[in-house]
């Protein structure tokens, strides 16, 4: 059987290629919210993931439930997710013998948090080894990592052990609300999870995430005339400030729980008294059992706003991703991980991130994963985004090797 090496050495001739094919991905604009843009890049996908062979789906997504700027449900339409796979049985050989290639899912999302208003649409090239871009490392960078390492796999001779499923879905940046079911799903058919958002910027790989949930929380009031009839008004951003004033200091009252109001919304004419509130609010959780402990606080907090007179109350919204805590399953697999480290001489290191990812939602349907698998890069969700040339190619050979030593073991 030929050496891994003789394979990864291929990968170095697609230096080029990949760095081009990130530059276009990213010049097509696909915030969450730009159906358009979305489809664009479907198609692009469609046909650049097409070269691996295999079978290929585009499958529907529900829409995501949303209160809009008047506090009313909403729902906002989201692109389908796409799907490839190859050598993907979901049960047993059929001729009975009882084995099955060892399944193996690949994710990233290819909607990014820049919107077709958001004057950040093109990619420069800082320096020879350094573009900025909407999305060059998350997660555009992430999805040439991913295609590159298949190409790879599927020229070797360790291609026929190993069954895969690419899954590309539309909305990671807004919590993934659509694809979660998609996601459930793939957690059962496949044996474990490889995600290629990107590496942290010292090029560590994220070992635990904590959890993270999206509420939004609707105050009514009495309108009145602020001159005339002041007193028989009841304000709806008085009632929120003072909300807003117990939900943050929640902050340090819970170990290991943080409450960030977002954005606030409301009020019109400065000689009404105001009769609509609203405020955005994300949560970090570290333990699991600290989602009960805050969604609970959140109730309350809410309930008591609600029992002053005139005024109104609602909780919308909920935990979306679960703590990401690595089991024994998930730490063997960093341990290959590393192993592929050494004998690319890249050193792996580990840390904990804040944020949450897709990888929050597999680990906890079962599937032992890792979920920084794409390049090195930083400043992302902002107007400096940027992806560091090199780190494509080191990083696709990681992943190629992985997944033939997967195949080989």
């Amino acid at each position: 059987m030929p050496s891994h090496s003789s394979h990864l050495d291929w990968i170095d001739t697609l230096h080029d290629q990949v760095c081009q094919q990130v530059t276009d991905w990213c010049n097509i604009n696909s915030g969450t919210e730009n159906l358009a843009g979305i489809a664009a890049m479907a198609e692009v996908l469609r046909k650049e993931f097409g070269v691996l062979g295999g079978t290929f789906e585009e499958v529907p997504v529900p829409p995501a439930e949303s209160i809009d700027s008047r506090g009313r449900p909403t729902q906002i339409s989201l692109g389908p997710a796409l799907r490839f796979t190859k050598r993907h049985p979901v049960s047993p050989d059929p001729s009975g013998s009882g084995h099955r290639p060892l399944r193996v899912l690949l994710n990233i999302h290819r909607d990014t948090v820049y919107g077709i208003g958001d004057p950040f649409q093109s990619c420069t090239l800082l320096d020879a080894n350094t573009l900025r871009g909407p999305g060059v490392v998350d997660a555009k960078g992430g999805l040439a990592v991913m295609l590159a390492a298949l190409r790879t796999l599927e020229r070797s001779p360790y291609a026929e052990r190993i069954g895969w499923e690419v899954l590309i879905n539309s909305d990671e940046e807004i919590g993934s609300p659509g694809s979660a079911a998609l996601l459930a799903r793939a957690a059962r058919e496949n044996d474990l999870g490889l995600l290629f958002e990107p590496a942290l910027p010292d090029g560590s790989l994220v070992s635990r995430r904590r959890g993270t949930g999206n509420f939004t929380v609707v105050l009514h009031g009495r309108s009145a005339h602020a001159g005339r009839d002041f007193e028989r008004g009841r304000s709806a951003i008085v009632a929120l400030a003072e909300l807003i004033v117990q939900l943050h200091a929640l902050n340090g009252a819970m170990p290991g729980v943080t409450v960030n109001v977002g954005r606030v919304e409301g009020g019109g004419a400065f000689n009404v008294v105001p009769d609509l509130a609203i405020a955005r609010v994300n949560v970090r959780t570290t333990e699991p059992q600290d989602e009960g402990r805050i969604v609970s606080e959140l109730r309350r907090i809410v309930a008591a706003a609600g029992a002053k007179d005139g005024i109104a109350a609602e909780l919308h919204g909920g935990i979306t991703s679960p703590p990401k805590l690595p089991d024994d399953r998930t730490r063997r697999l960093m341990e290959m991980v590393e192993s592929c480290g050494r004998d690319l001489g890249l050193p792996i290191h580990w840390r904990d991130s804040g944020g949450a990812s897709d990888g929050n939602k597999l680990a906890a349907a079962g599937l032992p994963n890792i979920d920084t698998l794409g390049p090195r890069g930083g400043n992302i969700h902002s107007p400096d985004e940027f992806l560091l040339l090199d780190s494509l190619v080191e990083r696709a050979k990681l992943t190629a090797l992985l997944l033939m030593k997967l195949a080989d073991e």
